[in-house]
């Protein structure tokens, strides 16, 4: 199998090689942009990168922190349990591997939040470790070469693909040099030229034994999953406001928005009086229905009823509850549907996501 020449040869020529993680073989901060990047594209990446690195600039100042100290660096990329998986990491280096990040990706490997392709990743980068990586942009680029038909996400696909992905690795005379140039050209050839949907088959390296490519079945591979219908909940937020504050409530650690600031939530079929009433004791001066909003989600789409509760006095809140100042609601980690929200109601309050 010769196709690692062609992606070594072709990353060095139109690859990317500008990204500041590129800059680097500091396993903290490679680490900290493979976790960025799953699911979530390098152009909203990069000031959250810098941004996080300001504030954490290495794993023993990560792992000292608070989880709530880390949230805000987070928000607004999503996908919260990675941002709790990565503190979490963090103190499990410090702890149990001496504050030294661990060479071998069968041990990056056991590490929280971090999996086979992301252990791989991080070794090669970092110490020229010979392991194959396969994120979905790697396997769209397999399965097109080879011509693998079936849902790379079933265990069957799946395990043809990591078979065919450690056979691909380059040859173990050349992978000192070699294996980061291999690694991230299969990562910019998914990104940039092998896309979902018009990829630019004049342009890659691979096309001459492209098997999609001759077959004429580029947008057929790989096999998509079945189509669900998204199914839908619904829920209800209080805003409570007294004067220049607002009472927010953490979200439990698991779960969607895990241990960010959010509104209280009540069923849909409560009253809103009720259940500000049964929140805090609290009786509104005045309360508003405002427009609902939705947000999807990977699995669901939630519909979601905001309304407005102005205080004349503030009211004791529960233990996971606490009054803001509007002013500050900068320095919280907030979901993304809620600020929007709420820079919707308070257009003077700074966004949350970096410049």
């Amino acid at each position: 199998m010769d196709i690692a020449p062609r992606i070594i040869e072709w990353q060095a020529r139109a690859g990317r090689h500008g990204l500041p993680w590129q800059q680097t073989r500091d396993p903290y901060r490679v680490w900290l942009s493979e976790i960025m990047l799953q699911q979530t594209q390098v152009s909203t990446v990069l000031g959250y990168y810098v941004r996080f690195l300001s504030r954490f600039p290495d794993i023993a100042a990560l792992a000292a922190a608070d989880q709530e100290e880390v949230m805000p660096y987070w928000a607004g990329l999503g996908y919260y349990a990675r941002a709790r998986n990565l503190h979490r990491c963090a103190q499990t280096i410090a702890t149990e591997w001496n504050g030294q990040f661990p060479q071998d990706p069968a041990d990056i490997k056991t590490l929280p939040g971090i999996g086979r392709s992301t252990a791989a990743a991080i070794a090669a980068f970092s110490w020229d470790r010979r392991a194959a990586i396969l994120d979905g942009n790697v396997k769209r680029v397999f399965a097109r070469y080879f011509g693998i038909d079936g849902d790379p996400s079933k265990r069957e696909t799946e395990t043809r693909l990591w078979d065919l992905a450690d056979a691909a690795l380059p040859g173990t005379g050349m992978h000192d040099a070699g294996m980061p140039a291999y690694t991230q050209g299969l990562m910019d050839l998914g990104a940039t030229v092998c896309t979902r949907g018009t990829p630019s088959c004049s342009q890659c390296p691979l096309a001459s034994g492209c098997i999609a490519l001759k077959t004429g079945r580029q947008l057929e591979l790989p096999t998509p999953k079945a189509r669900k219908a998204i199914p839908e909940k619904s829920t209800s937020m209080l805003l409570i406001r007294c004067g220049d504050r607002l009472l927010l409530q953490q979200r439990p650690q698991r779960g969607i928005w895990g241990g960010l600031w959010s509104l209280p939530e009540f069923g849909s079929g409560e009253a809103p009086v009720h259940a500000l009433q049964a929140l805090c004791g609290a009786v509104p001066a005045d309360f508003v229905t405002l427009a609902p909003f939705s947000h999807v989600f990977t699995h669901y789409r939630l519909l979601a009823q905001p309304c407005l509760a102005e205080l004349a006095q503030p009211c004791d809140a529960p233990a996971d509850c606490r009054w803001f100042d509007i002013s500050t609601l900068e320095q919280l980690a907030l979901p993304r549907p809620v600020e929007k929200l709420l820079l919707g109601l308070y257009g003077n309050t700074p966004s949350l996501l970096p410049a």
